[in-house]
């Protein structure tokens, strides 16, 4: 295990053996996203709990005020993410956070996620940044799985659909977890299972993965929502079979709350957002499956 590895084990919720009393803020200043994932349905409130949800969005510089007072709400916070509302790589708002972050509270854990896009070219910044764990989601290794998942991708200000953009989407993805992976840093893979298209799939990208320098593996049970609200969510014994095939190649994490893009406080125990996040909510139509 890397000191790396070793100091998210002794401070990270998601990556500890018994969470206890870690806590994490969600910092929701992502305003973009450039993926369109057909599980997406795309509203910002203060009532759904699932990933990539937020009531408002914020900019890198009131985030700093915002952990000011998360931190005087909940002293057992030790992480500062961003995992959405929009994707983390779309715009710059993520890593200039994380820039401010290190400047202002150099003691907290820096967490981010990404569809990975646009992460192979991003991935000096990323690095620069001095993020401590990386989250990717990948819900495919093969273009043709994927594009059931995706139905485009916005690459450098062109739309590809489907299968052109699954495959832009996949190699991104792969070539960014190699880059960042050497460099040190932890990643951690999610995969949103929907077992009717991709439940058979997760050995391999479990294998691809951890054979890139992942190190640890979330699989989500599918929200039906959007395109795929006639889908039916996993029952445990599939979300179980499809850990038990990743275990084979990877560390699987088993204790996963769905956190939405502001989650404040320790998971499965407190939660501060509404104190934390409360003035005026501001609408948008932006979300990610974080």
């Amino acid at each position: 295990m890397t000191e790396n590895q070793q100091k998210l084990r002794n401070n990270h919720p998601c990556f500890a053996d018994k969470p206890g009393n870690l806590g994490r803020i969600h910092l929701p200043v992502s305003p973009a996203c450039n993926i369109g994932c057909r599980f997406c349905s795309r509203v910002l409130n203060d009532t759904e709990h699932r990933p990539g949800v937020t009531a408002k969005v914020i900019t890198p510089e009131e985030s700093i005020g915002v952990l000011h007072k998360a931190l005087k709400i909940c002293p057992d916070i030790k992480v500062a993410g961003i995992a959405g509302p929009g994707d983390t790589l779309a715009t710059n708002a993520a890593l200039e956070t994380f820039r401010l972050i290190d400047k202002e509270f150099p003691h907290l854990l820096k967490c981010m996620s990404t569809n990975g896009l646009l992460l192979a070219e991003k991935a000096d910044e990323v690095i620069k940044a001095k993020i401590d764990s990386l989250t990717v989601t990948v819900n495919a290794v093969e273009p043709e799985i994927e594009a059931k998942l995706n139905k485009f991708v916005v690459y450098h200000g062109k739309k590809y659909d489907a299968l052109e953009g699954a495959k832009i989407l996949i190699e991104n993805q792969l070539n960014g977890i190699k880059k960042v992976a050497e460099s040190g840093i932890t990643v951690k893979v999610n995969t949103v299972l929907v077992p009717r298209i991709n439940g058979a799939h997760i050995e391999k990208i479990a294998q691809t993965v951890s054979s890139l320098g992942a190190t640890i593996y979330n699989i989500i049970p599918l929200i039906p929502t959007y395109e795929l609200k006639e889908e039916k969510a996993p029952f445990c014994f599939q979300i179980e079979e499809a850990r038990k095939s990743a275990e084979k190649y990877i560390d699987v994490f088993r204790h996963c709350n769905r956190c939405r893009a502001d989650a404040v406080g320790v998971p499965g125990v407190s939660e501060f957002s509404k104190e934390v996040y409360s003035d005026n909510l501001v609408f948008s139509d932006t979300y990610s499956h974080g």
